[in-house]
């Protein structure tokens, strides 16, 4: 093990190598509590696994590890001995001696009989998991692992190949479990996705501003002095007057957007402005955080 973490980094890797196994943990009551007893298979080797389980009895944990084995070998061998396919692996053991295991020490028969509450806090609690995971640069193996394996070998975009893999087999869980469980186990696949990003990264709590003015230096001074935020500008073209513009862009709190509204319109009334979401902002004003290395 030792060798493994002077490899991959030492001891920032152990931290990210803990980050993933706690993720995983998490992932694994997510399934054991609330999905298996409702018979949700939202996607995933997981979701296959959950499927045989309720058909033919075989344990979840085993035939995930049973089926990650040819395609971690595979990605070992397309993409290379990178941190995401070591830590992947590492991560498909972890929750798949997880799912086997921690039924002897939590309850396997659910805290709830209702299937939507279950759907719903399933993904939840995987989200959670999944957002420690891929925070820590690993991912849950499986068909994350295939669908970037379809990314590097056939450039389709990583969004599509997740949706290609995980809507077939949501598709087989509905040939098993009838069409509402599959319903059930979309809504879990789309509120783990919405929860893995809020973990990821945070809430949105900034706003990006794109305004578009012929009075950028007393915009942007009025910014400045106003809400102290720097303003970047560029030129650009109107292409439906076919005149010259300015644009400025400038990242600012949410509690900043109806002061800078009123600042940029007192200026100029005719700018053009657009406001949008952001999560998190790194530099002067913003966090100060360093990016972790991620081998690749």
């Amino acid at each position: 093990m030792t060798k493994l973490l002077q490899r991959l980094g030492g001891f920032s890797s152990g931290w990210r190598l803990l980050q993933t196994a706690i993720g995983t943990i998490i992932s694994a009551i997510g399934v054991i509590v609330f999905l298996i007893p409702s018979q949700i298979a939202p996607g995933g080797v997981s979701g296959i696994a959950i499927i045989l389980h309720e058909v033919i009895g075989t344990p979840v944990g085993i035939m995930t590890l049973i089926f990650n084995i040819p395609i971690q070998i595979f990605a070992y061998r397309v993409l290379g001995g990178s941190w995401l396919i070591i830590s992947t692996i590492f991560s498909v053991v972890i929750f798949s001696a997880s799912v086997d295991i921690l039924p002897a020490f939590v309850s396997t028969h659910g805290v709830s009989e209702n299937d939507l509450l279950n759907a719903i806090f399933g993904g939840i609690v995987g989200g959670i998991g999944s957002g420690l995971i891929y925070g820590a640069g690993a991912t849950a193996g499986g068909t994350a692992t295939l669908s970037r394996i379809l990314q590097h070998k056939m450039g389709i975009p990583l969004s599509s190949a997740y949706l290609y893999t995980d809507t077939l087999i949501i598709g087989m869980a509905g040939l098993v479990f009838g069409w509402e469980a599959a319903m059930y186990a979309i809504v879990s696949l789309f509120i783990s996705g919405m929860v893995a990003d809020y973990v990821l990264e945070g809430p949105s709590v900034i706003r990006t501003v794109t305004i578009v003015t012929d009075y950028p230096q007393e915009v942007s001074k009025a910014i400045l002095g106003q809400l102290g935020r720097g303003v970047t500008s560029w030129e650009g073209m109107g292409m439906f007057t076919d005149q010259p513009h300015t644009v400025l862009f400038v990242t600012i709190a949410r509690p900043q957007v109806a002061t800078l509204r009123h600042v940029v319109f007192a200026v100029d009334p005719k700018a053009f402005v657009v406001i949008g979401q952001g999560h998190v902002a790194y530099g002067r004003g913003f966090k100060t955080a360093p990016i972790p290395k991620v081998d690749g």
